[in-house]
């Protein structure tokens, strides 16, 4: 069976002009990472990430940790997390937004569960994207990914997407993939193995590089 370890980005820029950007603490996370995954002996023979600027950037931080040159890699839009901003807008447009849902962590994400739910549901009128097109655009990116050829594939992508494919791998229940996203720390490592003729599910939010000494730094889930 080949492995699959698909990684959340590293902690990003939560509540800044630009949330696209990897924080400071981000760039030691997903170096932090690459060390860990080099200990475990893990040699990626193909390399892709989504399009978005964090996840070059932790797949950078990743590489170099692992003691690597620079690595040839596929971009796949299908990786891409949901326009979550865009998102919480659409379900907002004919009420008042609730106050510091894009800057304050707590209510963010608060508003986010609820606002995932009804995007799931077909509940939000005219989102950024459909519920449908989503999950469909992550399913063609497993397919991608899960390709002949590759004993052990390495992606970067973010929450939304990475629990989706969960979900749907496991045939979870509606409502199952905002429960898993909201838990996932960044730079989990989340892993799958597969055939041409299966594809299974084997481990979920992993972190390798976060010890007791180090979790008070390194532990962050936005």
């Amino acid at each position: 069976m080949s492995e699959l370890y698909i990684v959340r980005h590293a902690q990003a820029s939560f509540g800044a002009a630009d949330y696209d950007v990897l924080s400071d603490k981000g760039h030691i996370q997903s170096e932090a990472l690459g060390r860990a995954l080099a200990v475990q002996g893990v040699k990626p023979d193909l390399f892709i990430i989504g399009a978005q600027r964090r996840h070059r950037e932790t797949f950078e931080g990743i590489v170099k940790g692992m003691g690597l040159p620079p690595q040839e890699h596929e971009i796949h839009p299908g990786l891409n997390e949901f326009d979550f901003k865009g998102l919480l807008d659409a379900a907002h447009r004919h009420t008042p937004p609730v106050e510091d849902m894009h800057t304050d962590r707590r209510s963010h994400f608060r508003v986010l569960r609820d606002t995932v739910l009804a995007w799931e549901r077909g509940d939000v009128d005219e989102p950024p994207e459909s519920w449908q097109d989503f999950a469909g655009r992550v399913m063609e990116a497993r397919s991608s990914l899960a390709r002949s050829g590759a004993e052990r594939v390495l992606a970067v992508s973010s929450g939304g997407a990475i629990s989706q494919m969960i979900a749907a791998t496991l045939s979870a229940p509606q409502g199952e993939q905002i429960r898993l996203q909201l838990q996932m720390k960044n730079c989990a490592v989340n892993r799958f193995v597969y055939s041409d003729r299966s594809f299974y599910f084997h481990g979920y939010n992993e972190t390798p590089h976060i010890n007791a000494e180090n979790q008070d730094e390194l532990l962050t889930y936005s």
